[in-house]
């Protein structure tokens, strides 16, 4: 999981990557995802993108949901 503002005119966005789980279950996770940040987002190719910086929201979602997270970058 981290934060990137490449290509999006300087705005953040939280990615999330390596989530093993079929594409209907990965769209699921990531309404889950954005409600519990208030933000919207999108699925590209198996990568969740939220928009903001919310890494310390969805570490605590995923964490809760029993999955194990590993922060990238700062």
């Amino acid at each position: 999981m981290s934060r990137e503002t490449g290509g999006r005119n300087g705005k953040s966005v939280t990615v999330v990557r390596g989530v093993l789980r079929a594409p209907q279950e990965l769209e699921q996770l990531a309404t889950q995802l954005k409600k519990s940040c208030g933000s919207g987002g999108t699925v590209k190719d198996g990568v969740i993108e939220i928009q903001g910086d919310h890494r310390d929201a969805v570490i605590a979602k995923l964490t809760a949901d029993g999955m194990t997270v590993k922060r990238a970058g700062g």
